[in-house]
């Protein structure tokens, strides 16, 4: 029962964190185009693919599974935002702005891509790093 909890708070802190960056980055770009949810979803797949490669069985840090889950299912898994993706991919399709709504899918998709493994990336760095 520990576990839900835990994930559970990481889940909540993660949504908080959310809000926020999404809420900077919207009033710093404008809210024309979810750029907000967009830099969410890329920050959480650089993080949670950072994470996942310095904590895994090979990485640099053991650290107990239940941190593990808090981490990656609860905070990542609070602060990245697919179904805010999809619906704002969707309401561009209903406003007519099938560019904007393609525009968000190919963007959403390769720079969470790209995030996920420059965080791998940096965690095999991180790894090979003395003093661990």
């Amino acid at each position: 029962m520990d576990i839900y909890l835990w994930v559970g708070l990481g889940s909540a802190l993660g949504g908080i964190a959310r809000y926020a960056v999404s809420g900077l980055v919207a009033g710093w770009i404008g809210e024309t185009f979810p750029f907000g949810t967009l830099t969410v979803n890329v920050l959480g797949s650089f993080g949670i693919g950072l994470f996942a490669t310095l904590t895994a069985p090979d990485g640099r840090w053991l650290v107990d599974p239940a941190i593990r889950q808090f981490t990656m299912i609860g905070l990542f898994g609070g602060f990245t935002t697919f179904s805010s993706f999809s619906l704002q991919t969707l309401t561009l399709l209903q406003d007519g702005d099938w560019p904007g709504a393609g525009a968000n899918v190919l963007a959403s998709v390769a720079a969470c891509l790209l995030g996920v493994w420059l965080g791998h990336l940096a965690g095999l760095h991180w790894n090979r790093l003395p003093g661990g």
